[in-house]
């Protein structure tokens, strides 16, 4: 994993303080743009690429009846998302970033983790490859995303895993789901974790899935290797990534979490790993669409950041 450019960030943070605003009067803008200045390596940051992918998966989870929606929605939405018919189309569009759709096994679903496992420990490395190998080298800042009919549920026995706790503090209503459901993932989970016991970021992965879960992890290993800045999603995406934690506490320094969703335990997530949303606007569709949001606020505090006067140039003081 490599490390912050310190150096970079310093140098960031003292053009800062020599535009022409009061130091501070930016305030998370100014926190963004010395972020990226030190992932990146340069003191003035840049967004001439940015690429968003979303990772699709299905789970054999929904047998215990946890969503309202038949998992052939998944490979529709995956078409939706290839003919430029989704939310996220439309917000790469306006937001300047570069999107992909990467399904993963759509017709063989991961197991039912409150009966096995998952995903054996080969096919949890080989989506966290598939993860790794989407990931642009070129790209200056990436956004994942996600989409996975029942994958709610197993975002939150994957915060449950990392984080403690059980289904009632992790569970929420997802794509819509009615009560029953709702009592049907509360109970999917305890009983997961009552089967599944500990261990690092392969065993939670091997233990409840799934393989988009696994390939947004994959890609942010690979974004760290090579200093890029990551904008996550909402509460599923977080919590993929936060089984990276188990192995490393540091794993998820370069990430930036783009929005605070609406379900429920995304907040205690973010409270539990130390780390704070871009925006918070009511949202919780997935499919990447609050990291590309938030891309248009970091576009904001880069151009602020590279473009404004110093006041030196603009002739004041």
């Amino acid at each position: 994993m490599k490390p912050f450019d310190h150096a970079s960030a310093d140098a960031a943070r003292e053009r800062q303080d020599i535009l022409t605003k009061p130091p501070g009067s930016l305030g998370r803008l100014e926190e963004l743009a010395i972020f990226m200045a030190g992932w990146q390596g340069r003191a003035v940051p840049v967004l001439n690429r940015a690429q968003a992918v979303v990772f699709a998966g299905n789970h054999g989870i929904v047998a215990q009846g946890v969503n309202p929606f038949p998992q052939q929605v998944t490979a529709l939405m995956v078409d939706n998302f290839r003919t430029g018919g989704a939310a996220i189309n439309q917000l790469c569009k306006v937001a300047g970033a570069h999107l992909s759709v990467v399904p993963l096994d759509l017709d063989r679903p991961t197991g039912d983790f409150t009966q096995g496992p998952a995903m054996a420990e080969a096919e949890v490395a080989a989506a966290m490859e598939t993860g790794a190998s989407a990931v642009d080298a070129d790209a200056d800042v990436l956004l994942l995303g996600e989409m996975g009919i029942g994958n709610s549920t197993v975002a939150a026995v994957q915060a449950a895993a990392v984080l403690g706790g059980t289904g009632a503090d992790w569970v929420g209503p997802g794509t819509g789901a009615n009560s029953e459901e709702m009592d049907n993932k509360r109970r999917a989970v305890d009983e997961g974790l009552a089967r599944h016991q500990g261990g690092g970021t392969t065993a939670v992965l091997s233990a409840f899935g799934g393989r988009e879960q696994a390939a947004i992890c994959g890609a942010i290993l690979r974004a760290r290797e090579l200093n890029l800045p990551v904008i996550l999603d909402g509460f599923i995406c977080t919590a993929a990534a936060a089984v990276l934690t188990l192995d490393n506490a540091e794993a998820l320094e370069h990430c930036l979490i783009g929005h605070q969703s609406t379900e429920p335990g995304h907040r205690r997530m973010l409270d539990a790993l130390k780390m704070s949303p871009i925006l918070s606007l009511d949202m919780r569709l997935g499919e990447g669409s609050g990291a590309a949001v938030a891309l248009m606020v970091l576009r904001g505090a880069i151009a602020c950041h590279a473009d404004m006067a110093t006041f030196a140039e603009a002739g004041i003081g």
